[in-house]
């Protein structure tokens, strides 16, 4: 199979540009959130001097027009990230696709292609529960991993665009890996709305703590709106990734003769779906639903990490295609 060396490229450079402008997202959220907590201070202060009682005086004098307020500097700063954060989106879509392309494939053959199309999931996701303004803070937090994740998919993880081992060449790989990718990138979602979940349910009120961590939960949402994010995040993924597990038993079947024979990454991927099991019946649970469900649902995304780095570079098994040298 000959690949298309011109859409390689494009593919890489592609991936390369989604990385950079979303760092240039993270940046501007971060200026976002970092200046709304000096602008409540500020009209904080202007209210405690009568500065407002004054403004308004000024405002009635006879022959004067009142200035319209302009956008708070939190504001623009946040319009602007999430603009970026949407073409940093359109960025690793296209990446995936050329990558596709170039390869004449579904781009789900190694580790690298893996990890894109799970980060592609994540920001996906996140663009449609977290649209409002008011849920800008919480991409800061799940920018970092997702950034984290592609700066190792693009170095430590990186494959040449080529075909897939012979293994591969089935019409189970777009299937079975697609559905396992999305859910993890669902996944990635559901771990830092729990770990964000937890923070606030440190520091429940703004009044409370002075140090960096209490600084950080103040500008986070309430933590019932963080537990909703992460338990209908999980209700999606859920699905996905059991049925992921199920059709690649199935294509185990067709492959190797036998549906399940215990490799490690059945085994772990079998250990993760149980734990967000465990996950949901505890977030029904009255006395678990809140910090203990929270736990479960980070122990669930440790083992998804686990079984993504771990049992794919380091373990020797079946599913060993991670595609690096």
């Amino acid at each position: 199979m000959t690949i298309n060396e011109t859409l390689a490229q494009y593919s890489d450079w592609a991936f390369q540009s989604a990385f950079a402008v979303l760092l240039l997202a993270l940046i501007l959220l971060i200026v976002q959130y970092a200046s709304t907590r000096a602008q409540a201070v500020q009209e904080k202060e202007l209210v405690s001097v009568g500065t407002a009682g004054t403004s308004a005086d000024a405002a009635d004098v006879p022959g004067r027009v009142a200035p319209k307020p302009g956008k708070p500097m939190s504001e623009r700063f946040g319009g602007m990230g999430s603009a970026v954060l949407v073409v940093g989106t359109v960025l690793i879509i296209a990446a995936i696709v050329l990558r596709g392309l170039s390869a004449g494939r579904f781009p789900l053959g190694n580790m690298y292609e893996f990890v894109t199309m799970s980060c592609a999931a994540a920001l996906v996701v996140g663009l449609a529960m977290l649209s409002k303004p008011a849920d800008r803070p919480m991409w800061v937090f799940l920018l970092v991993p997702v950034l984290i994740l592609m700066f190792l998919a693009g170095t430590v993880l990186y494959a040449d665009s080529a075909p897939v081992v012979p293994a591969l060449r089935s019409y189970w790989l777009p299937i079975h890996v697609t559905i396992v990718s999305v859910g993890s990138g669902v996944f990635l979602v559901s771990g830092v709305a729990s770990l964000m979940f937890l923070l606030r349910m440190r520091y429940p009120r703004s009044e409370e703590g002075t140090g960096v961590f209490a600084q950080i939960a103040k500008r986070l949402p309430d933590a019932e709106k963080l537990d909703r994010l992460a338990y209908k995040t999980t209700i999606i993924g859920f699905p996905l990734f059991g049925a992921g597990v199920i059709l690649g038993a199935i294509w185990a079947e067709a492959a190797w003769g036998r549906f399940w024979g215990w490799d490690p990454k059945e085994t772990v991927s079998f250990i993760a779906w149980v734990i967000y099991a465990a996950y949901l019946h505890a977030r029904a649970t009255s006395g678990w639903r809140e910090t203990k469900a929270a736990w479960i649902n980070i122990a669930g995304f440790v083992a998804m990490l686990f079984n993504l780095f771990i049992i794919n570079m380091v373990v020797s098994g079946l599913h060993s295609y991670a595609g690096l040298n």
